[in-house]
């Protein structure tokens, strides 16, 4: 896979599947806008792969999710490969929640309402729990997914809801114990296990109570994130100071060291910071 596939508006990335424009570029990949079968639109992401092997592991953990439904998981339509490429054909979103959070900055100094995040994260959970619940059939065996990436920027806007993307590092669990895990994923939104290579029922929450840190009060809890995982490193103590005082200790709860003391589930978390919002928690308005 050393030669590259070119992107570029007009080329045909698989036969029904005609490019447009970019949505967005990052190190990981490119995001296009592309005409689908029927002609509706939707979008191409195109995820690097260093070669075959990873490239097939990674379609393979994304063809897993694709047959799972849920209203906040993003829909699938198809899934390829491209020389360096693994491409994911899916429903088109407005923007991601990091888009928003740039926007608040860039047009009002503010982060994002609490009511908006509350909103789009209440979702997000739903979403999550979904995935983590061990209920999906994987080859004759019921498993539960961690999805190993929650971050703003993998929580997309669809008319007005939150709904959560990016599978390439999705991984099966077949058992409550934390379990060895090859470490992958966000370095700022990782917990405490996946540093160690392992990975529990509750590292999603972990990365939820961050991306919430980052969406409320416009910075991440921990300021010494390394460049690189390494089992050595210990997450210290959070700074919460970003939130407000009730707030804290329902974020604390969810970023705690041992996965056992974190909430029941995301959907519990986030239920826990609607109570000391109200009437805060108001219905979000839809991306602009």
């Amino acid at each position: 896979m050393s030669l590259e596939f070119e992107l570029q508006p007009g080329v045909q990335a698989f036969p029904g599947y005609c490019l447009h424009l970019p949505l967005g570029r990052g190190g990981c990949g490119e995001v296009w806008e592309a005409s689908g079968l029927e002609g509706k639109s939707i979008a191409l992401k195109f995820m690097k792969v260093r070669d075959t092997t990873a490239a097939t592991r990674e379609a393979k953990s994304i063809q897993s999710i694709r047959g799972l439904r849920h209203p906040y998981l993003i829909r699938i339509e198809q899934v390829f490969l491209q020389p360096g490429y693994v491409v994911i054909a899916m429903e088109l979103a407005e923007g991601s929640l990091m888009d928003l959070l740039e926007a608040y900055a860039s047009e009002r100094g503010t982060t994002v309402p609490v009511s908006e995040v509350l909103g789009y994260l209440a979702d997000a959970a739903q979403a999550i729990d979904f995935l983590n619940a061990r209920k999906h059939d994987l080859d004759g065996r019921q498993v539960a997914y961690q999805h190993c990436d929650i971050k703003p920027s993998n929580l997309l806007i669809v008319a007005g809801h939150c709904k959560l993307a990016d599978f390439g590092l999705a991984t099966p669990v077949t058992t409550a114990l934390t379990r060895t895990f090859n470490r992958t994923g966000t370095l700022e939104f990782a917990s405490p296990e996946v540093y160690r290579g392992q990975l529990s029922d509750q590292s999603d929450q972990y990365a939820l109570a961050v991306t919430y840190c980052l969406l409320r009060g416009g910075r991440l809890p921990f300021l010494d994130t390394p460049t690189k995982f390494a089992a050595s490193y210990a997450r210290p103590s959070p700074d919460l100071s970003m939130l407000p005082f009730p707030e804290r200790p329902i974020i604390a709860r969810a970023l705690a060291v041992s996965p056992v003391q974190r909430w029941p589930s995301c959907s519990a978390l986030i239920a826990q910071l609607k109570r000391v919002n109200e009437p805060a928690a108001a219905p979000r308005k839809a991306f602009a």
